[in-house]
């Protein structure tokens, strides 16, 4: 990946160049158009037939949050009319819903009643918390953590967000049963985002830095939530209200029927301010997150690469690229909070207009006597409550905005091409042997790696894959357990195309010694029956001798018990090698290939693991990529390679005789440079 140099003091427009070179090479549709967001929504949308009984359940408790403004409010018009006003009691001036509890109150003293609007409140305290809130479009129970200003920092509250228009026991109960299914969502999303990064081809693998992998997994994943909850049920929650509001308006102040039309009016209003924000805030928040996930790689490769950047001097300038691209980061966050607040001003605007005339309205009907007093305060809740119901439902497409590029930089990597994909027969252990067939091999950026390959690698042999650096050894040793396809030719298994076999059962018949190895934070033991976990304390201590790790293992004070996360930064690369060879020897696989595996080791255990893989080569296909001369002349088969082309291939006595030979002049030179 290219990467142009920061400068001192970057001008805008070079600090812009130098983030287009971060960015990831598979996030380059920056701008979402009105139908990819409505498709990013539509699929995030389906997850909810995996949870449909949580998600039911949820439903039905947010429906019975209808009924609260259908009470709340008459209580009051009690305590106005009746109690401080002394007006007799008229059931017929209330919904008769509420009808018998007016009844009953009928004949008592402005005390009695009060005592009884007290108890009923008591009991709805209780039950839903309370008398309700003010109607506003975010009204409802929340429970949310301190909150940083950039998008990594509010996705903790995302993956772990509860609601509930209620309060008391049934607000508790339905916010414990959201934040077990914003966690289950949550949870789901990432392990299906985690295990299609593990299995994506390694062309695409190392074209993705980490740290936007990374940012993906756990902030880009907790968005789907908001537009998994926001999309159904807020607006038809809304929506529901709405219509419910109005019609008990319309059936107790028909009177007064420029109310009803006045709160109708706040929708199309709402949807008048909104319309200059959506596109807006979806590109706003695709840069910030962008901008985010470089942050994260940025310190990644800072933690990878410490020991570099400590003994090159570079820890002023990886101070500052962090800093520009941390500060960066914060910046194109303040420019997606300044949509919404912008959003925000005009949203209120537009309500606050209509609230002020609502006011007239109501005013001047208590005046003219048309509503009584208490009228006014039933009225001014219904009022409050509409205009938040209404205010909701262009809301809910607003903040959706922010989460749609999120979701879709994870829709994004979860429709990559993935390898598990490949299906097929299962390959059994390997008889034969291995040919390739007029193999060639391009790169996705069009480097050729392999070209016109003609070569047969029988089991029980050991093969040595021999020649200069780039040459394409690895390539070739790549094309076996499939981390690439051959571009053009065949790679046969016992005379069997490899490509009609299952991906995961040419896996298992492959054990792989990387070049530079790669271990867990787990113990000893485990690292080494990683690929075996049914293998015994024994099974694992023949294969460390075998590979010259059980002495220095045996000397730490657990053993292989020891955790590699605490101390294999003491341990030498060269024990860490011998660690991987063990684990490669122990997996049942009838192929083993090593890529430079004695690339750290000293002579006497070099000595072994040769040994070992002669009496490995019994029952197994041995593929072994090396320069060692050491490593090289005990092989039955030596193959030079040269420019992605097979040069010779033989022994290494035959190779050696001849006078003007590829291999003989590559041995020769390492001679020399030896003595």
């Amino acid at each position: 990946m290219s990467d142009i140099a920061l400068p001192a003091n970057p001008s805008r427009k070079e600090f812009e160049r130098h983030l287009d070179t971060q960015a990831s090479p598979l996030d380059v549709e920056t701008d979402l158009r009105l139908r990819d967001a409505l498709a990013v929504v539509m699929r995030a949308v389906g997850y909810i037939k995996i949870f449909p009984l949580r998600f039911a359940t949820k439903f039905f408790l947010m429906w019975l949050s209808l009924l609260t403004p259908l009470i709340l409010p008459w209580p009051i018009k009690i305590v106005i009319d009746n109690v401080i006003l002394g007006q007799p009691v008229a059931p017929d001036d209330f919904p008769g819903y509420f009808g018998p509890f007016v009844t009953f109150l009928d004949g008592m003293s402005a005390m009695e009643m009060m005592a009884w609007v007290i108890a009923l409140g008591a009991g709805m305290v209780v039950l839903i918390g309370g008398f309700g809130t003010d109607g506003g479009a975010n009204d409802q129970t929340d429970a949310l953590l301190a909150e940083g200003h950039d998008t990594a920092t509010r996705t903790e509250n995302d993956a772990n967000h509860a609601f509930s228009k209620f309060a008391g026991l049934v607000g508790f109960a339905e916010f414990r049963l959201q934040l077990r299914l914003s966690q289950a969502l949550n949870h789901l999303v990432r392990a299906q985002l985690f295990e299609r990064i593990q299995s994506l081809p390694p062309s695409l693998l190392n074209d993705q830095r980490i740290g936007d992998s990374l940012y993906r997994v756990m902030y880009d994943t907790a968005a789907i939530q908001n537009v998994f909850f926001q999309t159904i049920m807020s607006p038809v929650l809304a929506i529901a209200t709405v219509f419910v509001i109005l019609a008990v308006m319309s059936f107790n102040y028909g009177e007064a029927p420029e109310l009803i039309w006045l709160a109708a009016l706040i929708l199309p209003l709402q949807f008048v301010a909104m319309l200059p924000f959506p596109r807006l805030l979806r590109r706003r928040s695709q840069a910030s997150r962008a901008a985010g996930s470089i942050t994260t790689g940025n310190v990644e490769e800072g933690m990878s690469n410490v020991l570099a950047v400590q003994s090159l001097g570079g820890n002023k300038q990886e101070r500052r690229r962090f800093s520009a691209h941390s500060a960066e980061s914060f910046k194109r966050f303040r420019a997606e909070v300044l949509v919404r607040i912008l959003y925000g001003v005009a949203n209120g605007a537009a309500r606050g207009l209509l609230g002020l005339v609502a006011f007239y309205f109501i005013s001047s009907r208590v005046i003219e006597g048309v509503l009584t007093p208490g009228d006014y305060g039933v009225l001014f809740y219904y009022y409050a409550w509409l205009s938040g119901a209404l205010t909701a439902i262009p809301y809910v497409w607003i903040r959706i905005q922010q989460d749609v590029p999120g979701i879709r930089r994870v829709f994004f990597l979860m429709d990559l091409p993935s390898e598990a994909a490949r299906v097929g027969n299962a390959l059994p252990p390997v008889r034969r042997g291995i040919e390739f067939a007029g193999v060639g091999f391009t790169y996705p950026d069009g480097r050729r790696a392999l070209h016109n390959v003609n070569l047969t690698i029988r089991a029980g042999e050991i093969t040595a894959l021999v020649g200069p650096t780039g040459a394409g050894k690895t390539s070739l040793a790549y094309l076996v357990p499939g981390f690439h396809d051959p571009t053009v030719g065949a790679v046969r298994v016992d005379g069997v195309d490899l490509r009609d076999f299952s991906l995961a059962s040419v896996r298992a018949q492959v054990s792989f010694v990387f070049q530079e190895p790669q271990l867990f934070s787990d113990s000893i033991l485990d690292n080494i029956r990683y690929g075996n976990r049914d293998a015994d304390q024994a099974a694992v201590e023949r294969v460390a001798r075998l590979a010259g790790a059980h002495d220095f293992v045996q000397a730490l004070p657990q053993g292989y018990r020891t955790r590699l996360g605490t101390v294999i930064s003491k341990l030498s690369v060269g024990q860490i090698q011998r660690i991987a060879i063990a684990r490669g020897l122990l997996k049942p696989a009838s192929v083993l290939i090593l890529d430079e595996p004695t690339s750290a080791l000293d002579p006497e255990t070099e000595a072994y693991l040769v040994g070992a893989l002669q009496e490995a080569a019994r029952d197994k296909l041995v593929i072994v990529i090396a320069h060692r001369l050491s490593t090289i002349a005990g092989a039955n088969k030596i193959v030079f390679i040269e420019d992605g082309e097979v040069r010779e291939e033989g022994t290494h006595e035959t190779l050696m005789a001849k006078q003007d030979g590829h291999y003989r002049r590559f041995a020769m030179l390492q001679s020399a440079a030896q003595e």
